[in-house]
């Protein structure tokens, strides 16, 4: 991996295993191991008897949506509105608003256009176009405001524990990456 260094100087890591060959009979799962760091002419030789920071399933899903999040905050709600959308269903219009606008919208957003979808059905209004019972510029301003709250107050700790208990949990994160 490679690092910009704070400072000037060169320095190079030499690592050796061999005191990881040695007949020790440590019953650790990791082996010391010797590092030589040289800074400009002098040398120093340093042990490393410590297994390096591996994250766990779990932290690492939590650094995922940790950083999703993140990502998520600095996109800018559009103030601009481009035209009326027509359409069908919840989940059609979040495709329509994405391509329009060049934007993902937030994993839980998705999420919750798809659970408005399935609370249609068996309803009498089941089979008729959505934008006929709700006009499509309050349909629109009502995604945006959802989208807003989950982009700006939504725990990263809340969205890991749900990723951890959908493992298609992806299909509802979109790949639109927009200038920032």
């Amino acid at each position: 991996m490679k690092r910009a260094l704070p400072w000037s100087d060169q320095v190079d890591v030499i690592s050796s295993d061999e005191s990881s060959s040695s007949s020790s009979s440590s019953s650790s799962s990791y082996s010391s191991f010797d590092v030589e760091v040289q800074v400009n002419d002098g040398t120093k030789n340093v042990a490393v008897d410590q297994p390096p920071k591996e994250l766990s399933s779990d932290g690492l899903l939590i650094r995922k949506a940790e950083i999703y999040q993140e990502y998520m905050k600095q996109l800018p709600i559009p103030t601009q509105r481009g035209s009326v959308i027509p359409f069908t269903t919840w989940m059609g219009l979040g495709r329509s608003i994405k391509q329009l606008y060049g934007q993902p919208l937030h994993y839980l957003t998705n999420i919750l256009l798809k659970q408005w979808d399935h609370s249609r059905v068996g309803s009498e209004d089941e089979h008729r176009p959505l934008d006929i019972i709700v006009h499509p510029c309050k349909a629109e301003a009502t995604v945006w405001l959802v989208e807003e709250l989950h982009r700006q107050t939504s725990s990263h700790h809340h969205m890991a524990k749900l990723w951890q208990s959908d493992p298609m949990h992806y299909a509802f994160i979109d790949s639109i990456f927009p200038q920032l």
